[in-house]
């Protein structure tokens, strides 16, 4: 791959003629093989062809993705799983009546159209319809089946803004689609629909309750609160490897909030002494009781929509303030927290710190 090509930030939102244009320009990049950032409500995506495997492979080149983690095919429309799977199922058309279009990835049983190289060498398909109205004209533009993971470096924080992407993607691909900032800051909810049981296999916005109360009963993959073996393959983004990271090591430090305050406190003065710039991510109430080198308030400890969307946006912060080490609170907050603090464990590389 050209590592030194021109990366282009085109703004698609607000001007319905110029919109188009860049939509038949991005949409003409990718039936050529090549890749575009786009915009959804959960994370920047960098989009390629699904059923090219020369744009897949192109996709894991440019993040430095493993080529075993397989890639979400996003659609626009219902009609379109046909095109790349076996079967549907009841239960996945409750899920899609319910959710699509919308944050919510199902798994199911792929056909030869999908080649091996989307799919990570699995016989199963990851396909999510978003609702976020870029996405969906580039999908039909660009051929109706794209391949769109976060569009971060691989390991990084994922992206919330157009600036994001070009940070990490810069010299690598042609064109990113500036959307504005998204809507909820967390990847898709993935369930796996090709067993007997449904297994809960990333958390996200829609969490298990919603999918209980749709479908009944869902299994939760233990790799969501453990660490995956490294000689499965994982059947979707964000199971197996370490995920999300800043440049910084995090920690989570867990406990009742005055001993979790005290605690980091006692760590950012350990910290200064050693040289290291601390930096900590709070809810909005404590945040005044932090003395490290830089604080972000990610919300109130009763918001969970903010902390999620605020959250890959503060480690980015981070990674600009140049801290040397974070400290993160724990945020136990029904539904999304589950998906936030999936989230941060993996970034942290499962280093939590029980106060």
């Amino acid at each position: 791959m050209d590592n030194n090509m021109e990366t282009r930030i085109v703004r698609a939102f607000g001007d319905p003629e110029r919109d188009r244009s860049v939509m038949e320009e991005a949409g003409k990049l990718i039936k050529q093989g090549e890749l575009v950032g786009m915009p959804t409500e959960t994370v920047y995506g960098l989009a390629g062809d699904a059923l090219n495997p020369l744009s897949s492979a192109r996709i894991y080149s440019a993040k430095g993705r493993p080529s075993d983690n397989p890639l979400i095919v996003h659609i626009a429309n219902t009609e379109a799983l046909k095109g790349i799977t076996e079967t549907v199922g009841e239960k996945a058309e409750k899920l899609m009546k319910a959710f699509w279009p919308g944050p919510l990835t199902i798994v199911f049983r792929k056909n030869d159209r999908v080649p091996l190289e989307t799919t990570g060498g699995l016989d199963t398909v990851a396909v999510r319809m978003p609702v976020n109205r870029i996405a969906l004209e580039l999908i039909e533009a660009g051929g109706g089946y794209i391949a769109a993971p976060s569009a971060n470096s691989s390991g990084r924080p994922s992206c919330t803004t157009a600036e994001h992407v070009y940070e990490d993607l810069k010299g690598k691909i042609p064109l990113i689609i500036d959307g504005g900032s998204v809507g909820i800051g967390l990847e898709s909810t993935i369930i796996d629909l090709s067993g007997d049981i449904p297994c809960l296999l990333r958390p996200g916005y829609i969490s298990p309750g919603m999918l209980q109360e749709v479908i009944g009963k869902v299994d939760i993959d233990p790799s969501i609160e453990g660490v995956m073996d490294e000689t499965e393959r994982p059947k979707a983004p964000g199971m197996k490897y370490k995920h999300y990271s800043p440049k910084g090591e995090l920690y989570i430090v867990r406990g009742k909030s005055d001993n979790v305050i005290s605690t980091v406190n006692k760590f950012v003065l350990d910290n200064t002494v050693k040289g290291l710039k601390t930096g900590v991510l709070s809810s909005s109430e404590n945040a005044d009781a932090y003395r490290a080198d830089h604080v972000i308030a990610l919300g109130s400890s009763s918001d969970g929509e903010s902390i999620a969307k605020n959250l890959f946006n503060a480690l980015r912060e981070m990674d600009s303030k140049s801290m040397d080490v974070i400290y993160t609170e724990e945020f136990n907050i029904p539904g999304i927290g589950m998906a936030i603090m999936n989230r941060l464990v993996r970034a942290a590389g499962h280093r939590i710190i029980d106060v």
